[in-house]
């Protein structure tokens, strides 16, 4: 009797085999796709939470800027005798510096920053 059991599991079906492991593959398969999703799901939210970080400390900085700026026209105006005069320097102060940090910087600071998003996204 037990030499006729050890012969029937030696024929059994070799697709029985198969059927283990392509069910194993995709499972593995599966878990693998879930692995990647969280993982681009954790660093998408870690961008984005660091974009809003980004975004709050410039709009502040920005509005301080601004007041600055403010109070920089009043007093040069104060200073020229006509108020709009001091607008006008800083207004020029600015183009002349726009125009500077085209001819000079734009090229490092869009490499700066494509390196930071690709350093955070890998």
């Amino acid at each position: 009797m037990e030499l006729e059991d050890t012969k029937e599991n030696l024929h059994t079906d070799p697709f029985d085999n198969l059927d283990d492991l392509f069910e194993k593959a995709t499972d593995y398969t599966e878990t693998r796709i879930s692995l990647f999703k969280l993982k681009a799901t954790q660093r998408a939210s870690v961008i984005a939470g660091e974009l809003a970080s980004g975004l709050i400390f410039f709009t502040i900085l920005l509005l301080g800027i601004i007041v600055l700026n403010i109070g920089l026209g009043f007093l040069l105006g104060d200073l020229l005798g006509k108020v709009y005069y001091g607008f006008f320097v800083l207004a020029a102060f600015y183009i002349i510096a726009g125009f500077i940090f085209k001819a000079v910087c734009k090229k490092p600071v869009i490499n700066a920053i494509a390196n930071l998003v690709i350093r955070k996204i890998l």
